[in-house]
């Protein structure tokens, strides 16, 4: 979605009430929870995850598994419609069982009234051989309506419009402040884990930049190589990757592109094992010591579909790129940004003479005790060169820390541990 040309002509204090509404709500009608296990924009992978997670789990739960279509991606979810606490015990007891058999694990998300895709006459066969006796039942109540690929677009949820709508509603605005020129174009990408639900997509399908924001996707692919055997993550390649996310060194994002045998070998790896994932990625140069990179390109959709892969341990190495992408540094997500001090981040900031961003997950825990994980994609990309480097980076660091500090109040509303704006 691009950002609007008209600006939005709600008060703050009318869009605070609505956001507001849902955690106000919530006594009355307590929220309710699915279990899920995957989420891919590849339909073949969450058909496939869904008859290997239908085998380990057993029959009961085999004809309550679902492939579903949310928020542009496919998902295996199991629909229980249960409480938070019921939910995460399912997940945890699921994911012991299928870490046994190296399938990721488990975790709770909203229940809603999914879009079910047609799983395939594999995934058929597994329900209808959950229950031999019953077979041609169960087969008939796993059989969800057929949807042509055109018409996998779910309506977007109110948070998602209201949240949406504050943050291109800001970005207009910092427009006619003169804070973004017009030869400024943004994306904007904000993913709900404990929902679900993408509730930002602001010029997510742009191929910008990508600077730094690229050396994340560089560890995902020495990982790679790592889990086919073909590199050893020993001390070296740890203070390698340690100096390349921590430090944002680009002599070490260089070391590690050359044992991978260079830019182009880069790309046909990540290409040939996450096509589906990464479909924007090109990386095409190594980052010089001057760190003038304007080559490499990725979407701000490419870098939350990563994020929401790795936060789910779907991808090789993810709990060390998990640690690499967490050791402390600045960012423009957190540091200097409107967030309690315990929040959590896993981030990599991205910076040259026209590019300014800062992508990362960021782990809220509320007063009641729960976590909130949610994604935070924020560039700005800009044609020509800045003239003042260091005041231009500040400044549009400081406007993605503005919307950052936003999308915490707006999530906050949603569960009821922040005020809306």
């Amino acid at each position: 979605m691009f950002e609007p040309r008209r600006l939005l002509r709600l008060s703050a204090a009318a869009l605070g009430l609505a956001m507001s509404a849902p955690a106000a709500s919530r006594a009355a009608a307590p929220a309710l929870y699915d279990v899920s296990y995957l989420w891919h924009v590849d339909r073949a992978a969450a058909v496939a995850r869904r008859d290997a997670v239908a085998k380990i789990l057993g029959p009961s739960a085999a004809k309550n598994l679902r492939v579903v279509w949310a928020d542009g991606a496919c998902g295996v979810v199991y629909r229980r419609g249960v409480d938070r606490s019921r939910a995460a015990k399912l997940a945890a007891s699921h994911t012991r069982l299928l870490k046994r058999r190296h399938l990721g694990k488990a975790w709770i998300v909203g229940a809603r009234d999914w879009t079910e895709i047609s799983p395939g006459p594999a995934a058929e066969r597994a329900v209808a051989a959950a229950k031999p006796v019953q077979k041609r039942r169960a087969a008939r109540a796993a059989r969800p309506s057929r949807i042509a690929p055109a018409e996998l677009e779910t309506a977007r949820s109110a948070e998602q419009r209201r949240l949406e709508g504050l943050v291109a509603a800001h970005v207009r605005l910092l427009r006619r402040e003169g804070r973004l020129s017009a030869d400024e174009r943004t994306a904007w990408s904000v993913y709900d884990f404990t929902t679900g639900q993408t509730l930002v997509e602001i010029n997510t399908d742009l191929e910008l930049q990508a600077a730094s924001l690229i050396k994340p996707l560089l560890a995902l692919a020495y990982m790679s190589r790592v889990s086919e055997g073909k590199l050893v993550y020993d001390a070296q390649s740890r203070a390698e990757l340690e100096r390349m996310i921590q430090h944002s060194d680009n002599a070490a994002a260089d070391w590690a592109m050359r044992r991978l045998g260079g830019p182009a070998a880069v790309q046909a790896l990540l290409r040939r094992r996450y096509g589906a994932l990464l479909t924007g990625v090109e990386i095409k140069e190594y980052i010089p010591a001057d760190g003038r990179t304007y080559r490499n390109k990725a979407s701000a959709r490419d870098y939350s579909r990563f994020l929401l892969a790795l936060w789910r341990d779907e991808l090789p190495g993810s709990e060390e790129i998990k640690r690499l992408m967490a050791l402390p540094k600045r960012d423009r997500i957190k540091t200097g940004a409107p967030l309690p001090d315990d929040v959590q981040v896993y981030s990599k900031t991205g910076s040259t003479s026209r590019l300014c961003g800062d992508i990362g997950v960021l782990r809220v825990k509320a007063p009641d005790g729960h976590e909130y994980a949610y994604a935070l994609v924020g560039i700005i990309e800009k044609r020509r060169r800045a003239r003042h480097y260091f005041r231009w980076l500040r400044s549009r660091g400081n406007v993605i820390r503005e919307i950052s500090g936003m999308v915490y109040r707006g999530i906050g509303a949603l569960h009821g541990f922040a005020q809306a704006d």
